[in-house]
Order: structure tokens, then C-alpha cells, then sequence
């Protein structure tokens, strides 16, 4: 992964992709296969993500972030959403595109401006739950959390009591997406209505 986290820097991932996979148990198989990062995935493309995985983890279910979200999306039926993040603008815009060719309105986006993941990875989950607050709008179906680097499922559970909806954060919708393609249906409590029902 490069340190900074821009749109033409993730998409130089796809390059490593397969090699990556391939190293992650070589001399065992892998039921699912997973790109950990939401915005890679809208860089390179949900796709060529795939494809490259599957090229690196033959015979696994490969998934991303970002497809991740999209289906939990879909899976709770919400069409329009407040997108909050900690990328910058140009990303925040590249993500809502995305979001868009899927059917989902973004009605606003709300980034925390930041470059690099070592950056993104030392907010604090309080300070999580203050900006998701913030950034709702009585219109959203739900609101959306970008980047599995934030720590946005240890609050996901108590944002939705407080704001009466659902929060998908990019955490949270991996974790639901990989246990149902690995054929593993368990209901989890504390993790969001998606885990919780789905």
C-alpha cells in the first residue's frame, strides 16, 4: 500500500494484488479472499479487484471493501445516504461515484481531510460517533462510514441508537459480506442492524 492515500496512488495496488493473495497461505486453499480497503477498491476498480484476487487465490470467493458496502447496502435496501470518511475531497468523490453507478444517491459527502493511513487509523472511535452525528441529515436512509482503516465498528452498534438508522461502516460490511460467501450465516449482536438481521 503506498503511504499516501490519494485516488492515482490506490490504483497502483492493482499491480500487487495477485502477488499479495497468492502469498496468504500458498500451500492451502482459501474459501473467501478479501481487499481490505475501501478506497483502493474504488481505484481500481471493484472488478479488476476481483479479477486480480482470483488470479492470486484461485478457487476462492473473492471480495473488496467497497463490493462489500455496495451489498450491504443493497442487503438493507438503502437507497440515499450521508458518506463520511477520513479522505480527502478528490476521494470522498471518487467513492460517491461509485456509490452512484450502484443506484445509491449520496447526498452529501464529509471527509476528515486526511493523507495517510497512519493518520486514519489514530482517530479515535469517540470522535467516530461525534462526526457521524454531525454529518446526518433527517433525509438519509442511512449513513455510511468509509475505510477500513477508522475504527467505526466499535460505535456502529450505538450511532444507529442514536441517530434511528442504520450505519454501514466498511469494517462492519467485510465482516457480514466474508462469513456469507463462506457459507457461515451467524447473527452477531453489538455490530449494526446488517450482522444483527442479515
Amino acid at each position: 500500500m503506498p503511504r499516501e492515500i490519494s485516488t492515482d496512488s490506490l490504483a497502483q495496488v492493482r499491480e500487487t494484488l495477485a502477488t499479495a493473495a497468492a502469498r496468504i497461505l500458498p500451500d492451502d486453499g482459501l474459501d473467501v479472499i478479501s481487499f481490505a480497503c475501501t478506497s483502493g477498491t474504488v481505484a481500481v476498480g471493484e472488478a479488476e479487484t476481483c479479477a486480480e484476487l482470483a488470479r492470486g487465490a484461485p478457487g476462492a470467493h473473492a471480495t473488496s471493501l467497497a463490493g462489500s458496502v455496495r451489498k450491504a447496502l443493497g442487503a438493507l435496501g438503502l437507497r440515499r445516504i450521508v458518506l463520511g470518511s477520513p479522505y480527502t475531497s478528490d476521494l470522498n468523490d471518487t467513492v460517491a461515484r461509485f456509490l452512484a453507478r450502484s443506484g445509491i444517491e449520496v447526498l452529501a459527502t464529509h471527509g476528515m481531510g486526511l493523507h495517510y493511513d497512519t493518520e486514519m487509523i489514530r482517530v479515535a472511535p469517540d470522535y467516530i460517533f461525534d462526526f457521524a452525528c454531525a454529518i446526518d441529515r433527517r433525509e438519509a436512509d442511512a449513513v455510511l462510514i468509509s475505510c477500513g482503516a477508522l475504527r467505526s465498528i466499535e460505535v456502529v452498534d450505538r450511532l444507529e441508537q442514536r441517530l434511528g438508522k442504520p450505519v454501514i461502516c466498511s469494517n462492519q460490511a467485510m465482516l457480514w459480506d466474508v462469513l456469507r460467501l463462506a457459507g457461515i450465516e451467524d447473527r452477531l449482536t453489538g455490530l449494526g442492524q446488517l450482522l444483527r438481521n442479515h
